[in-house]
C-alpha cells in the first residue's frame, strides 16, 4: 500500500502544546503505520506543556520530544481529516476536507491532576476515530 492510500489526520490547536499534541501522540501510538498523524497550532508555544508529557508518560506514551509546529496551509491541504480543537477563525477551511471541531478543555496552565481527564477523553475520541477511518485488519 502506497503512503497516499492512509488515511491523514491534522490536530489543530492554538498553542500545539496540549490537546493536539495529546492527539496526534494517542493516534501514532494506536493506529501505528495505518494512518498519516500531523499535528499544528495557529500560535504554536516554544515547548510541549510539562503536564501534559507528564500525564502522557503515565499512559505509556513520551511526547517529551515533541516541539510544537505552525498550521501551514499546506498541511491542510496533505490531510483527509482536520480536527480542530478550540482555534476558532484561524484555522483554514479548504474544500474537501473533513473537518471535525473538538470541544476540549485547555490543559494549559494547568497541573497534571487536571491534565488527567482531557487526556482520557481524547484518548476515548481517537480510539472512535480510528474504528472509523482505519478499523483493525484494515492495510
Amino acid at each position: 500500500m502506497s503512503d497516499t492510500a492512509l488515511p491523514s489526520v491534522l490536530f489543530v490547536c492554538v498553542h500545539n502544546a496540549g490537546r493536539s499534541q495529546m492527539a496526534a501522540a494517542f493516534l501514532t501510538h494506536l493506529a501505528g503505520d495505518r494512518v498519516q498523524v500531523r499535528s499544528a497550532g495557529s500560535a504554536p508555544a516554544d515547548t510541549v506543556n510539562p503536564s501534559v508529557v507528564a500525564a502522557m508518560a503515565e499512559a505509556g506514551i513520551d511526547v517529551s520530544a515533541e516541539v510544537p509546529k505552525v498550521l501551514t496551509v499546506d498541511a491542510v491541504q496533505a490531510s483527509d481529516v482536520v480536527i480542530t480543537m478550540g482555534c476558532g477563525d484561524t484555522c483554514p477551511v479548504l474544500p474537501g476536507k473533513r473537518y471535525l471541531d473538538w470541544q476540549l478543555t485547555d490543559p494549559a496552565g494547568q497541573g497534571v491532576e487536571a491534565v488527567r481527564p482531557i487526556r482520557d477523553e481524547v484518548e476515548q475520541r481517537i480510539r472512535g476515530l480510528i474504528d472509523e477511518i482505519a478499523p483493525a485488519g484494515q492495510s
